[in-house]
């Protein structure tokens, strides 16, 4: 069916609307996406399989960590937002996993209470990291570096939300090094994601509200409209994603 701007527009802003929890459902099928050169669930059940003390880090409902199961004998998942802490609770408690109340970036645990700490597209404070595991302990984090999805942002005519080299994989492992951290992987990439018609766009940048900030389609209806009509004539609109990923140990003899 070939629906109309109106039409694909609406549609967008009803799924963002009726969103019970912050996901990408309405996208899955929609949108299609180049693989990451490397596979985080993967990386982390390995780290997983030699921990006894897991944290991870804004779970949000808790599925990834769900997936990872089975679990280590003390998991602690923390997470600020209320809508997703009952469901991350309804999903994670009966594998046995703590879920606390995040607020900030000030980690709700004790020093040293870890032995690996998992964070994906987390914001977290390095410090904080670093007194959560204990000596010898692993950090593993996969996260959006600031050149992501920046076609968007141009095509809009909009400014970027981050000036586009603040947050990148060697400003990442400086900062963990600084710490104290030994850095043992880090990797970063750009996949390609296809947008294959303005709904898919609108709700995008609905919900990633940071991309574009004090994005509305009305302010922006000129430059949707536009860009409707090139996606009909040329095909997909292709944006990169970025994305790094990093492993780092807290030394044994670290105090």
């Amino acid at each position: 069916m070939n629906l109309s701007y109106d039409e694909l527009v609406a549609d967008a802003l009803a799924a963002a609307d009726a969103m019970r929890r912050w996901d990408f459902d309405y996208l899955e099928g929609r949108t299609s996406t180049d693989p990451l050169p490397w596979s985080y669930p993967n990386l982390a059940r390995d780290a997983i399989s030699r921990s006894r003390r897991l944290l991870d880090m804004d779970t949000g409902g808790g599925e990834v960590l769900a997936s990872l199961a089975p679990l280590p004998p003390h998991t602690v998942a923390t997470e600020g937002w209320e809508p997703n802490i009952r469901v991350a609770r309804e999903r994670l408690e009966p594998l046995g996993v703590e879920v606390r109340r995040a607020h900030g970036e000030t980690l709700p645990v004790e020093d040293g209470e870890f032995d690996l700490v998992l964070n994906r597209h987390a914001a977290f404070d390095v410090a904080e990291v670093w007194r959560a595991l204990a000596p010898g302990g692993h950090f593993l984090m996969q996260q959006v570096g600031s050149r992501n999805d920046l076609e968007l942002n141009a095509a809009l005519g909009a400014p970027p939300a981050l000036e586009p080299d603040s947050d990148t994989c060697a400003g990442a492992v400086a900062g963990l090094e600084r710490q104290g951290f030994q850095v043992l992987e880090a990797v970063e990439a750009f996949p390609a994601v296809r947008f294959h018609n303005i709904a898919e766009v609108v709700y995008q940048l609905t919900i990633v509200s940071w991309q574009a900030p004090g994005f509305d389609v009305t302010r922006y209806d000129a430059k949707l409209r536009e860009l409707d009509r090139r996606i009909r004539a040329e095909g997909p609109l292709v944006v990169h994603n970025h994305r790094y990923i990093i492993r780092a140990v807290k030394p044994d003899d670290a105090p």
